[in-house]
């Protein structure tokens, strides 16, 4: 059975969304969530449920500890990539290679494609 657009977009009248209902936090006046703890603070009903304070320093904290072991792996990777040459295994300095007697390799020839036949009722 088809259903005409006013009475498909009527049936959907009802399908819009609501904003959030919000509370005050009464230790720092933030929004939340009803019943549930504030994301700031960490206080539900006028007492510490989470002390968001250190869990963010402590995230903090393991972040820089992150970033810096990343850039002394950056750092030694890129010691390394001095003495090399870029594409090749060998450990020779890019000053003892001589121009110009790079190796070239040739790209392997491409298949001919076959020529496509006609079908019994195209050859007449």
């Amino acid at each position: 059975m088809r259903h005409t657009r006013a009475h498909t977009k009527n049936r959907r009248s009802h399908h819009g969304l609501e904003a959030p209902t919000l509370a005050k936090c009464s230790n720092c006046g933030s929004h939340h969530r009803p019943h549930h703890m504030c994301q700031e603070c960490g206080f539900y009903k006028g007492r510490l449920v989470i002390d968001m304070k250190a869990k963010s320093e402590a995230r903090a904290a393991r972040m820089t500890a992150k970033k810096e072991a990343i850039k002394g792996q950056q750092a030694d990777e890129s010691e390394e990539d001095v003495n090399t040459i870029p594409g090749e295994g060998s450990d020779v300095p890019p000053e003892n290679v001589k121009p110009g007697k790079s190796e070239v390799v040739a790209a392997p020839e491409m298949a001919k494609s076959k020529a496509a036949t006609p079908r019994k009722e195209q050859s007449a």
